[in-house]
């Protein structure tokens, strides 16, 4: 899966409350959830951010509640995925059962502007600034992770997998 965009980036520690706003959580449409994405930590970034842009961040990325819903709103602003020195460990389960694509990359955050163009080949674990000319590696999810991500998340993995089992006749 090769990733391509905008980088937009943020410094350390932001939370699920400045991904989406606790006042937003109601929402169950993730493309309504989208346009309030980040919205009390950049009013700008929806107007700015453009379908398969990156978020790049500093460390401890999505760090406060567990809101799965802070996965799902990015994803629903058209974020193709965040690259982070590190996450908070909930949010990184979350993106993975939502199936937003992260990568922890302390050398590329660091190697990486606000609005650089960076392509991230997620088979692969490499992230390349193409500003730059600079190629970092990302640390890569075991192939199951990788294959739940490129699903679209855990319950479209589980959908699609009792698919398979059922139009091949075995039990689920």
């Amino acid at each position: 899966m090769i990733l391509s965009g905008t980088a937009h980036k943020y410094g350390k520690n932001v939370d699920t409350d400045v991904i989406i706003p606790g006042r937003y959580c109601n929402l169950i449409d993730p493309v309504e959830l989208g346009r309030h994405a980040l919205e009390d930590l950049d009013a700008n970034f929806v107007k700015k951010a453009k379908p398969g842009d990156l978020i790049v961040a500093d460390t401890n990325f999505g760090c406060g509640s567990s809101r799965e819903v802070a996965a799902v709103a990015l994803k629903g602003a058209g974020v193709a995925g965040v690259v982070a020195k590190s996450f908070a460990r909930i949010f990184y389960r979350n993106c993975i059962n939502t199936g937003l694509p992260i990568f922890e990359c302390p050398q590329g955050v660091d190697g990486i502007n606000d609005g650089d163009k960076i392509t991230v080949d997620a088979d692969n674990g490499t992230i390349r600034n193409e500003t730059t000319g600079k190629e970092f590696r990302a640390t890569q999810f075991p192939p199951f992770m990788q294959e739940l991500i490129a699903r679209g998340g855990l319950l479209r993995y589980v959908e699609e997998r009792l698919k398979e089992k059922a139009s091949a006749g075995e039990r689920a």
